[in-house]
């Protein structure tokens, strides 16, 4: 097996060609302009993977995790772009990431590993005036059996190591709804697992998450990952 981790949302970096577009930089601090804490969980779990990328652009200029014909591809700084500059964007900014990314993966297949991708994610903890009643999401397709028999012994292990965690699936968004381990589902519906990671914000402070919360991962992904890749056959 190969473990694969990925941050779409690492950082709230502007290329300096697009800064007149955001002249408010407030947004770009905020759960708007990146996952907050999640490159910091990323970072600390990282060892304990076999490739890892991750992104500090901003979602705000272009969103890593939305496939090319969705609507919020482009926030409202940068969708009203000429085509051309959109283009740009594209080229430089969204493709290079997603295709190493998908290429590492077609490599393992093609040698016939299995490959497990967490991709990982943090959330406001407060939307639209509603409490989001969760510490940390398993996000998978619900048709998908080894993914679902994954993340429920991925809640398990996650337990074992703190049980006052509420831990959710598919929550606080489906697993299914598009991203970027949807698209890789479909580009390798055999030996592929897709697992998005999602921790409330609440356990962020400065960037920074919680160290307990980063040690939970941690001991719950070492033991995961020492376990039979046969789990992960299909």
């Amino acid at each position: 097996m190969k473990l694969i981790l990925t941050c779409e949302h690492g950082g709230n970096t502007i290329p300096d060609a697009y800064e007149k577009h955001f002249k408010n930089q407030t947004v770009l601090k905020t759960h708007r302009g990146y996952d907050l804490g999640a490159l910091n969980l990323f970072q600390y779990v990282k060892s304990l993977s076999d490739d890892a990328y991750f992104s500090t652009t901003s979602r705000l200029l272009i969103e890593l995790n939305r496939s090319l014909y969705h609507k919020q591809l482009f926030s409202e700084f940068t969708k009203h772009l000429p085509k051309e500059d959109r283009s740009e964007i594209i080229k430089h900014h969204y493709l290079p990431y997603r295709t190493q990314v998908e290429h590492k993966i077609r490599n393992h297949i093609e040698n016939g590993e299995a490959v497990l991708h967490l991709s990982m994610h943090s959330f406001t903890p407060k939307l639209q005036g509603k409490i989001r009643n969760c510490d940390i999401g398993l996000l998978y397709d619900s048709t998908k059996k080894k993914e679902k028999q994954f993340c429920k012994l991925f809640k398990t292990e996650l337990l074992k190591q703190d049980s006052d965690l509420n831990v959710r699936f598919n929550f606080p968004y489906l697993g299914k709804a598009d991203g970027f381990t949807t698209y890789l589902r479909k580009q390798f519906p055999n030996n592929y697992l897709g697992i998005e990671i999602e921790v409330n914000q609440k356990f962020v402070v400065n960037g920074v998450l919680n160290l307990s919360m980063k040690q939970t991962f941690f001991k719950t992904m070492e033991r995961l990952t020492t376990m039979s890749s046969s789990f992960l056959k299909h």
